[in-house]
């Protein structure tokens, strides 16, 4: 057998060695101590146990590369599956290995390419701009033809790393049959569907070595920025791309995260900021395509060369900075289909009527929830949230005492670790990617406050979606008000039953009881109908101010019902 087929088996088994090992301590701890009644035993030390699993994990990955590194990657932001101690751990795993020798690298360029680096470029550098775990990037010159075809005469080619693809097959098979042995144990399999997570990051990890797939990204990227000056990608030299070789216009320019450099160039960092954004959230909220890994490696501030006359330009772009922001790196990008957009719709209005229920029935609906999940405990933890916050907006929110918001967030997040609850792919895209919005923004700007960034977006989308927003409440109005109607006649025949002999009256007070019951039950009539008016006015709203108010106002009667105490007849 020769080296490579070794060195392949050698790693899955040690892929699995170290699964094995681990799901042997968790089964000893968490499965076997309990049934002997040693609960407190098993308790005593996981934490720490927790910790040095993913700093074992983290020196593997390491040291193999591959698919590992991204892995732990992607572990780190499963804050819906993993508890805090390994999520921490891992957030420090960096994409960065040994650049191979460049030999070995033009070998897989000039397998794809058909030609030699030499012969397809005037000159490619031979040290490497930067190495990851999948490929290397290298600075060139296109030849004069392909530089005047493609507009640019500076480039970067990205190339994989030798084997990479034999790499990958054994790092999912591997990790495959480690989700399939996740399966079979109860303790895992009632909170987490562990094969589908592996193929969900299997689908992700495949597409990420299509170079063939980034460039396409990359140019649906800048269409839907091409009339925005904020925002500026690189262009493709498809005549020098393949699946392993992509080949981009070379748009190096200061870090985004570099404060010193920016300051020289005369660029304010808070208004790069608060630049930077304002586009990651157009991304998420209007156009739904988004560049998932914003780190400071993949953004750059360039500097406009020379300044446009101010008579070429319009009155909105007088305003503009002489500066935009650069993309790299389409590996990883993020889509909000349509399905998950219309579950947020409803999680949006049944957290603006500050309902439990409805918005745990939301979060099924947007597959967040296993069917096997009992969400009782969600709903009771949902209700307690908006009693606590729901009626503050983002300044009262801010004044919160902080230690008030980790103690929630803590119960929140062991509640949630509870439950067979798996955030779907692009959903917890969307979470890391502002969550590297979050650090990138306070880098630039410590007085950064993504809420203020937020708040328009949140309000625009409810602005879109006030169609089906309006038709839901309406029909929630409906609902109240079907229920409302009934709800009298139903006390009445239950007292005409009683008088009429149908019910067995044993409690000689029963007669006072059952009108203190219609009294409460009228009462409750008019405080549902109270809130659906309300809410249907505060939604009409936007549609027609007129409209609206007369709803709200008119929610005043039943209030006025529900609240003000009611002479008794003597």
């Amino acid at each position: 057998m020769s080296a490579e087929p070794k060195r392949l088996r050698a790693r899955y088994r040690r892929i699995l060695r170290f699964a094995a090992f681990h799901l042997i301590q968790l089964w000893w701890f968490e499965l076997f101590l309990p049934r002997l009644g040693l609960s407190r035993v098993a308790a005593v030390g996981r934490s720490s146990r927790m910790r040095r699993l993913a700093q074992r994990f983290h020196v593997l990955a390491a040291d193999l590369g591959g698919l590992m590194i991204k892995v732990g990657q992607f572990l780190s932001s499963r804050l819906d599956v993993l508890p805090p101690e390994i999520t921490k751990e891992l957030e420090g795993l960096q994409d960065e290995v040994s650049p191979v020798p460049f030999e070995d690298i033009a070998a897989v360029a000039q397998a794809d390419l058909g030609l030699p680096l030499s012969q397809a470029f005037s000159w490619v550098d031979p040290t490497s701009v930067a190495a990851a775990s999948l490929g290397q990037a290298h600075r060139a010159r296109p030849l004069a033809e392909d530089a005047a075809a493609a507009g640019f005469d500076a480039a970067m080619v990205k190339i994989q790393r030798p084997g990479i693809d034999a790499v990958v097959d054994v790092d999912l098979a591997a990790l495959r049959r480690v989700g399939r042995w996740l399966s079979h144990i109860r303790l895992v399999s009632d909170r987490v569907d562990a094969p589908a997570l592996v193929e969900e990051f299997a689908a992700t990890s495949l597409e990420e070595i299509d170079y063939l797939q980034e460039a396409a990204n990359a140019e649906r990227f800048a269409t839907n920025f091409a009339e925005d000056q904020r925002v500026s990608v690189p262009e493709v030299m498809w005549e020098r791309s393949t699946r392993r070789v992509l080949t981009l216009e070379d748009v190096t320019a200061i870090k985004i995260n570099d404060v010193q450099a920016l300051r020289k160039a005369g660029i304010d960092p808070s208004a790069v900021a608060a630049q930077f954004a304002n586009v990651m959230f157009d991304q998420l909220f209007v156009h739904g395509f988004f560049h998932a890994d914003p780190h400071p490696g993949n953004i750059f501030v360039t500097p406009t060369p020379t300044p446009t006359p101010r008579s070429a330009v319009s009155a909105a772009e007088e305003s503009a900075p002489d500066w935009h922001l650069t993309f790299i790196d389409f590996g990883m990008m993020g889509e909000i289909p349509d399905t998950l957009r219309n579950g947020l719709r409803r999680v949006f209005i049944a957290a603006a009527s500050r309902d439990g229920k409805s918005l745990v029935d939301g979060i099924q609906d947007v597959g967040v929830l296993l069917p096997s999940a009992d969400t009782a405990e969600l709903e009771r933890a949902m209700t307690q949230l908006f009693a606590r916050f729901g009626g503050m907006g983002f300044a009262e929110l801010r004044e919160v005492d902080p230690r008030e918001f980790r103690q929630f967030a803590q119960e929140f997040g062991d509640l949630v670790r509870s439950l067979p609850f798996q955030l779907p792919e692009n959903f917890l895209l969307t979470l890391r990617t502002v969550s590297l919005i979050s650090g990138v923004c306070s880098t630039l700007d410590p007085r950064f406050n993504i809420w203020d960034a937020i708040e328009p977006y949140a309000q625009q989308l409810i602005r879109d979606q006030r169609g089906p927003a309006v038709q839901d409440a309406a029909r929630q109005v409906a609902i109240a008000a079907s229920t409302a109607l009934r709800l009298p006649g139903r006390i009445s025949e239950t007292i005409a039953r009683v008088e009429d002999g149908r019910i067995a009256v044993r409690t000689p007070d029963l007669e006072r009881r059952l009108i203190a019951l219609e009294r409460t039950g009228r009462r409750i009539v008019s405080a549902v109908l109270f809130t659906g008016l309300l809410l249907a006015g505060i939604l009409l709203r936007a549609e027609s101010v007129a409209l609206g108010s007369v709803v709200a106002g008119l929610s005043l009667i039943p209030f006025l019902h529900a609240v003000l105490p009611r002479r008794r007849r003597r």
